[in-house]
């Protein structure tokens, strides 16, 4: 119905800055809050940052200051920019959407995620 697909993350030095995006696809009707969990080894998965689709912004408090989330509304796309990363920001960083898809006439409500991307901040 509706599937997400990051791209971006890697490895990087910490103090250094990443990027990663994922696009939403299929069967859209609309999509409503986009967003970032992230989960690192032996942790359970946490909110890093979400956006509306009027574009207001929350992010979890270790990342304030530092993390930039944004949107792209005619491309179904989130973005997170995250500067002065640190060795703790080290996980899978997982896209969350929750929308409507539309198909065969019938409307779905539902919450979809990506396959999930790695970022690793070395010290």
């Amino acid at each position: 119905q509706v599937q997400l697909v990051e791209s971006g993350g890697g490895l990087v030095q910490a103090g250094g800055s990443l990027r990663i995006s994922c696009a939403a696809s299929g069967s859209i009707w609309s999509i409503n809050d986009m967003g970032y969990y992230r989960q690192a080894p032996g942790k359970q998965r946490e909110l890093v940052a979400q956006i509306t689709s009027a574009h207001s912004a929350n992010y979890a408090d270790s990342v304030k200051g530092r993390f930039t989330i944004s949107r792209d509304n005619t491309k179904n796309t989130v973005y997170l920019q995250m500067n002065s990363l640190k060795p703790e920001d080290t996980a899978v960083y997982y896209c969350h959407a929750d929308g409507t898809a539309y198909v065969s006439d019938t409307y779905y409500l539902g919450e979809y995620w990506g396959q999930g991307t790695q970022v690793t901040v070395a010290s």
